[in-house]
């Protein structure tokens, strides 16, 4: 995926970014969809829950929800989940499928309640903020997690490139790049590990992270 980016240009403003961005989503909704509903992410979803501990329900915000396929698992399982989702299509598909609440926000304009969630699950999102922005995200994701709370991020790996990648801007970190913007947001380490499990890393394009609020 890195391989094809193209350099941000001089009008590309970061909201400018999010609303392109968001527009190959919409364009693209039933497809995506359709591509991505069968997905095997049962590694990521242990990985949040069995770092927040305690006795459920927990409240989770699914950040950057799609269609609602991990928000509708959640809610499955007993937990009281709400997804935040930019793309009016995926708001739509996403509050009929799973049920549940749906915030229609985009990561640029973000408005949550304080120390509300025990746990965030940013599953293939975050990689979409531009690095200028990305800072002040993750400080929003803090500030609404509940002390001690979880955040799980999921993001294509690079050697920290940064553009669009067809319709959609993305960022590639490496562990190291990664590791550095949540640190600064106020979050300790838990633990990481590539995908998909069981091959060679160099056919693991997936770096999952999980993250304590500190």
């Amino acid at each position: 995926m890195a391989s094809d980016r193209t350099p941000a240009g001089a009008g590309d403003s970061p909201r400018r970014i999010s609303e392109r961005t968001i527009a190959d989503y919409e364009r693209r909704a039933e497809s995506f969809w359709q591509g991505t509903r069968d997905h095997d992410v049962t590694q990521n979803y242990a990985a949040l829950l069995e770092a927040i501990g305690g006795d459920p329900p927990y409240r989770i915000l699914d950040v950057g929800c799609g269609p609602g396929r991990d928000l509708k698992h959640f809610r499955s399982l007993g937990h009281e989940p709400v997804g935040l989702e930019g793309a009016p299509a995926f708001v739509e598909m996403a509050r009929a499928y799973s049920g549940c609440e749906v915030l229609h926000q985009n990561f640029l304009a973000m408005s949550l309640p304080p120390a509300h969630f025990h746990g965030v699950f940013a599953n293939a999102a975050l990689f979409h903020v531009p690095t200028g922005e990305l800072p002040r995200v993750l400080r929003e994701l803090h500030a609404a997690l509940r002390p001690r709370g979880v955040l799980f991020a999921s993001n294509p790996r690079g050697d920290n490139e940064e553009g669009w990648n067809g319709g959609r801007y993305c960022c590639f970190f490496d562990l190291e790049t990664w590791r550095g913007y949540a640190t600064a947001a106020g979050f300790a380490e838990i633990r990481h590990y590539y995908r998909p499990p069981g091959l060679p890393r160099a056919q693991q394009p997936w770096l999952a992270t999980v993250w304590r609020k500190v």
